[in-house]
């Protein structure tokens, strides 16, 4: 941990002029004497330090200092800050800052303006409006215990809404379609698999410890095992004119078949299983499906039970 703050102090004052000492203090969650005996020790390393007196004085670094940079360009060190603020968007941002300070601190002062413009070029945005608490808390929990390879319980609510109690080893955390998974090997089915973090329910992180497994090549496909079940069924939907916009939004443009009317046909497949009839019924009265007869008898006693309910709290 000290050495983590001394590395830290250093990246600080390469990108600041000066720093008080109470605010490295409160930044580490030290005491400003402990703040003064790093400060030293990285004098004692060939690092110059200076204390500057007075009321606006402070700790910087001898004029001219600065690191070695000959590894990356800055149009490369650009890239990685772009990368890393969209990160922390929707991931624990504090070790990126760091991360982000360390790659400044490497910046010359004469390309500081270019490579600050390039860096900010393209922000990324990954999270959703309004708050995330509970959501970074999961994160926060399951980051630590794939540190530490410790095991993880929870309940789990499938896209059934079934509740079951899993224990799992953690391995990788993944940002997919909008959405936070786990990708963990499940003790109770025995295989690795992929949990919605939303669907996580009163996780607990356990004491006992795992030696972490090689995912199997078919479970690196995230995304593809979803969608390659084999449980395929060929869909045809119909937008009306008003809804281009949602048609445009959700496919490709080469999949829109225009119609006569103004709007247009979409010929597709999609695994069948909640999430699909939750996504067609998404659209409400902007689209309807032509085919399969079996997935318009389905939406069409959802979309009743729907009207039922908000009749009945009329009455």
């Amino acid at each position: 941990m000290k050495l983590d703050r001394l590395l830290s102090i250093v990246i600080l004052l390469l990108n600041r002029r000066m720093v008080q000492a109470k605010e490295l203090a409160d930044r580490f969650e030290v005491s400003v004497r402990t703040i003064y005996r790093d400060i030293e020790a990285i004098n004692q390393s060939g690092i110059p330090i200076v204390t500057f007196q007075g009321t606006n004085g402070g700790i910087g670094l001898a004029d001219g200092y600065k690191l070695d940079r000959n590894v990356l360009t800055n149009d490369e060190l650009a890239s990685i800050v772009t990368a890393l603020r969209s990160i922390s968007t929707t991931y624990d941002q504090r070790p990126n800052q760091l991360l982000m300070e360390k790659i400044t601190s490497i910046v010359t002062p004469d390309s500081a303006e270019a490579f600050h413009k390039k860096a900010n070029q393209v922000l990324i945005d990954y999270s959703p409006w309004g708050m995330r608490g509970p959501l970074e808390q999961k994160q926060a929990v399951l980051k630590e215990a794939i540190n530490q390879s410790c095991l993880v319980q929870f309940r789990y609510s499938n896209a059934e809404g079934e509740l079951s109690q899993r224990t799992v080893e953690p391995h990788t955390l993944i940002w997919k379609g909008k959405h936070w998974y786990l990708q963990a090997y499940c003790h109770e089915r025995e295989q690795f698999r992929i949990f919605k973090l939303l669907r996580i329910k009163d996780l607990t992180p356990l004491p006992q410890t795992f030696i972490r497994k090689t995912i199997p090549v078919e479970d690196e496909r995230v995304g593809e095992v979803w969608y390659d079940s084999g449980n395929h069924i060929a869909v045809t939907l119909q937008f009306y004119p008003q809804a281009m916009h949602l048609a445009e939004e959700w496919f490709d443009i080469e999949e829109l078949e225009p119609i006569e009317d103004g709007g247009c046909i979409v010929r597709t497949s999609f695994p069948e299983n909640e999430w699909l009839y939750g996504f067609l019924l998404s659209f409400g009265p902007a689209a309807e499906v032509l085919h399969p007869p079996h997935l318009r008898e389905i939406l069409e006693d959802r979309a009743a039970r729907i009207l039922h309910i908000y009749r009945d709290n009329r009455t």
